[in-house]
Parts: C-alpha cells; structure tokens; sequence
C-alpha cells in the first residue's frame, strides 16, 4: 500500500467508524480477538442509528468477523440431504444476521452462545421446508423428528423395535396420530426406480424396481366403457337389445341378423344406428 492509499483508507476509517477500530476485512480476525471486538461492535451498534454508514459499517464487519461460526455450524450439516454446502453457508449466514439483530448485551451471555443455535436453528428450517421429497404439514414433519427419537430411546429400554402403541404412550399422543407420522416420514426422501430391488450387494445388473413397475391396462378404459353401458342397454327394448347383441356379442354381420331375423339388411342397418345414437347419447350425457 503507498502512502496515497494509507492516507484514503486512513480518512475513510474517520469518517465511517467514529469511535470503532478500522477493520478491512472482518473475515481475517483470529475467532478470540473476533470475540473480544463483537462485543464492543454490538455495543456500538446499538447506539447507533440504522441506515447510516457507521450502522452499516458496524454491523457488516461483525458478520465478517463471526462467518467462522456459520462454517462451524454448517459442518455438522455437510452429509445431510442434498443441500450444497454453499447453500448451507448461505441459510447459515442469514442466521447470523438474524442472531446480531436480536442479541441482547444486558443478558451476559456470550454473542457466540447466542448465535450459534440461531444459525442452527436457520439451517435446520432450510432443510425442513426443502429437502421433503413429498410436501407434508409442519406439523408430521415435526412429529417425524419426535418419532426418530422416541424410537431410539425405546430401542435400549425394550432392547428391540418398538410397536406403534408404544410409541404412542411414550410421546402422550393416539395411536392414529403416531401412524399419520410414520406414513409421513415415507415423504421425506424419494427413493429412484432405478433402485435395484433387492438389497444385496452382490445383485448388480438385477431387476430394478422400474422393470417391475406395473402400466396402465389397456382394456381398463374399455371395463370402465362397458360397466357405465350396462344400465343403459337394459333401459332397450328386446329388439335393440337381440340385435346388439348378434352384432357386437357374436359378431354376425347386418345380412346374417337379417335373415335371422326375417327382416331386410337396410332395417337392420337403421334398426342399428338408431339404437347407437341412443346409447351414445346416454353415455355422453351420464
């Protein structure tokens, strides 16, 4: 730095910071002198008034100088989900914000004790409102928290898997409410249907679970026709009814029902468009 440059950030640090010591990049100060000028920062910061330069100035280099905390925070984080760890410093930096906006000097507690469960806390609402494969209520994705440790602690007092009744006694809640949890703790990851179906090791190159996936049966859509039809075939008199049947339920042709039934194959033919139209028109109409 020349001396031109000492002397402007030299003046900028009179203007911007009044009474604070002049710091040029927060992120550089060793966590135990971090400790010691958050607390004079805080101190100032609430003196002074919001939107001015010297606010500004306080309150950014005080997220500079306690990043080192997010970076703790978030580590704990790092296998979890599918958050990117840049993602999470990111969540865990708005707590940080949040914890310096709220801390309360007049409590005695250190800012780090303080603003270490807001950054989890932040991070952790990240994970829960975004990692669900599937959107449950707020309140199963809590109980599915509760119901993960209710199952580990009841898996060392009863030495095996707890029933659902148990669980139920153990956390004061009924038996439904405990399998409305379970159901929906199926949600929270989705699992790939490129996923071998068997869980051994050894069975690379076996059926996948999207090899056995059922598909749509195509004579589905023809039950669902048939089944609304037959209430309205039986609404036919026994004619309409006879000739359906020769034509579609034996196949026989026009000139075939003709001259079984002793009548020309042009009656026939309008015989059958007529009693078509009615049915056509009482399915679209149903």
């Amino acid at each position: 730095m020349n001396a031109r440059e000492a002397t402007a950030v030299t003046t900028r640090a009179s203007e911007v910071t009044d009474d604070l010591p002049w710091i040029e990049d927060g992120s550089k100060i060793a966590p135990k002198d971090a400790r010691v000028l958050s607390r004079l920062f805080l101190d100032r910061l609430r003196a002074l008034e919001e939107g001015t330069s010297e606010y500004q100035y306080a309150r950014n280099t005080l997220i500079e100088m306690n990043l080192s905390l997010v970076t703790f925070a978030a580590r704990r984080f790092r296998n979890r989900g599918s958050g990117e760890m840049e993602d999470i410093i990111q969540v865990g930096t708005i707590g940080l914000i949040k914890a310096i906006d709220r801390f309360d000097l007049s409590r005695e507690v250190e800012f780090t004790s303080f603003a270490i469960p807001c950054i989890v806390g932040e991070i952790k609402r990240f994970f829960r409102d975004t990692t669900w494969a599937v959107h449950v209520p707020r309140r199963l994705q809590e109980l599915r928290i509760d119901l993960a440790k209710s199952k580990e602690a009841l898996v060392v007092t009863l030495n095996r898997p707890p029933t659902v009744k148990e669980l139920a006694t153990h956390l004061d809640l009924t038996e439904e409410e405990v399998i409305d949890g379970l159901v929906a703790a199926n949600g929270y990851i989705a699992g790939s249907i490129d996923t071998p179906v068997s869980d051994d090791e050894s069975s690379d190159g076996g059926p996948k679970y999207a090899d056995i996936m059922g598909d749509t049966d195509p004579a589905l859509a023809l039950f669902e026709d048939l089944h609304a039809l037959g209430p309205m075939l039986q609404k036919l008199d026994e004619r309409e009814r006879t000739i359906i049947e020769m034509r579609f339920g034996q196949e026989m042709t026009q000139a075939d029902i003709g001259r079984e039934l002793n009548v020309s194959q042009m009656h026939i033919s309008r015989l059958l468009t007529r009693t078509l139209t009615k049915l056509r028109t009482s399915l679209l109409g149903a």
